[in-house]
């Protein structure tokens, strides 16, 4: 607990109306989207550097930890207070500072909304492309720490190829820049790259200098059903092997198309067993070439229906597919763990599979969808807690995911991070060695163990 001169030093540096130390206030910060909840001491809500500085340099003196968040919608409990302290919110800090449209970069604070970023730059003809499903309340700042990737990274990259320079208020205090506004600079570390995806543990972000895109002149949806995963993830590779790279390739398992046929009756064939959610931008007449390419190349496939949007709206009825996975899924079971593995993409339809296998084994309902375009699935193990048992079996049945992911020369995180929910098996996929080094440079940086601890390593 934090003593009342700290709680008055606290208001001192970001001002009385700025800091929250009553239990109904606190409950609103204790969670995020995982199913894990820790009452912090008290929050606190920066104007700027100088007050983060300020509050980081009190909690290396009075040894309390501190724990940035943005919009807390992270799905591995990366911004959860677990050893109580003070939870840095950066939403206060929340402008758009400057889009340069002649150098195509734009200079904004963490709080920013990321569909609100996007819709700035699109009215001046730019385009930012990391896409993550929480777009529409989650901020840059914690897009940036987490490294968010979403559907559009298969062509565009994740988060990390846009973050051009860093402004960061690091564990001990100090203020300082990284990288810059030139796409050239190899001067020193490379820090800006190592704080993107360090999840909160190296530094606060309390600004950034994001690389833009002209703004494609149209795009082109396709929705896609297979009588296979196999003809769906052999689609896939037929598409990039023929030299298109699509904006999106979203993929849903038959269980996702149970889900939402169910519940939506949107008149999925009943041969279907997979979707693939294709979507090409960039000039209108090459588009089109590209979606008839896209048809020849995969009818052999076994494909069951091919639809193609001739407008915005009907794009938009097609993604509603993919968008109502979501809500679909409590039908099938209460609780969801999210996870986001990733494997070569040619090796989705072998991950599948397997977690089928483990379905079994466990009798747990599993729901996969994702990013097939880049092999990131997402595995969604459905359970009831009030069912004894069922709990214990769904990690289990995590860590066998896990590891299958891993033999197959993947990884057990795409975009999610590890924070708390993936630490206890960060040591399936890295070695003690690997290890060492990561908590060294933790050290380093954060000699007191003050920002963020306990995430992402098992201390």
């Amino acid at each position: 607990m934090l003593d009342s001169v700290t709680i008055h030093e606290l208001a001192s540096i970001v001002g009385a109306d700025n800091i929250l130390t009553e239990k109904q206030d606190l409950i609103c910060y204790s969670y995020d989207a995982t199913q894990m909840e820790f009452l912090p001491d008290a929050v606190v809500h920066p104007a700027d550097a100088a007050e983060v500085s300020a509050v980081l340099k009190l909690a290396n003196r009075r040894g309390f930890p501190v724990f940035p968040r943005g919009a807390g919608s992270g799905f591995t409990g990366g911004a959860l207070p677990k050893a109580g302290g003070v939870v840095l919110v950066v939403t206060r800090m929340d402008r758009i500072l400057r889009i340069d449209t002649e150098n195509l970069i734009a200079e904004v604070e963490p709080g920013v909304v990321t569909e609100q970023f996007q819709q700035a730059v699109e009215k001046l003809g730019l385009f930012y492309p990391p896409d993550p499903a929480s777009l529409k309340f989650s901020t840059l700042g914690g897009n940036v720490a987490e490294n968010a990737g979403g559907p559009r990274c298969v062509k565009y990259g994740v988060t990390r190829d846009f973050v051009m320079g860093l402004e960061v208020v690091l564990p001990t205090g100090e203020i300082i820049r990284t990288g810059g506004e030139t796409y050239k600079a190899v001067v020193g570390y490379d820090m800006t790259r190592l704080l993107c995806g360090s999840e909160g543990t190296l530094g606060v972000i309390t600004k950034i200098i994001f690389k833009l895109l002209p703004l494609p002149e149209a795009k082109k949806t396709m929705l896609t059903i297979f009588d296979s995963i196999d003809g769906a993830a052999k689609a896939v590779s037929t598409i990039i092997g023929a030299k298109i790279i699509p904006t999106t390739l979203e993929f849903m398992d038959y269980a996702t198309l149970q889900c939402v046929e169910k519940r939506f009756n949107l008149g999925i064939p009943p041969e279907g067993r997979a979707v693939l959610l294709i979507e090409v931008d960039g000039d209108r007449d090459l588009i089109e070439k590209q979606a008839a390419r896209i048809h020849d190349l995969i009818t052999p496939l076994g494909l069951v229906q091919f639809r193609a949007a001739k407008d915005n709206a009907e794009s938009e009825a097609l993604w509603k597919v993919r968008r109502l996975v979501s809500p679909s899924l409590r039908d099938v079971n209460p609780t969801k763990y999210n996870e986001d593995i990733v494997v070569p993409r040619s090796k989705v339809p072998d991950v599948i599979r397997t977690i089928e296998k483990i379905q079994n084994k466990y009798d747990i309902p599993i729901v996969n969808f994702g990013h097939a375009g880049d092999g990131n699935i997402h595995v969604n193990i459905m359970i009831d807690k009030d069912i004894p048992g069922m709990e214990e079996k769904a990690h289990e049945a995590i860590r066998e995911v896990f590891q299958a992911a891993l033999d197959l020369n993947g990884t057990m995180s795409g975009e999610h991070g590890v924070g708390l929910s993936k630490a206890p098996y960060i040591e399936l996929e890295l070695s003690p060695e690997q290890i060492a080094a990561m908590k060294a440079v933790k050290h380093a940086l954060d000699p007191n163990n003050i920002l963020n601890p306990g995430k992402m390593f098992p201390w």
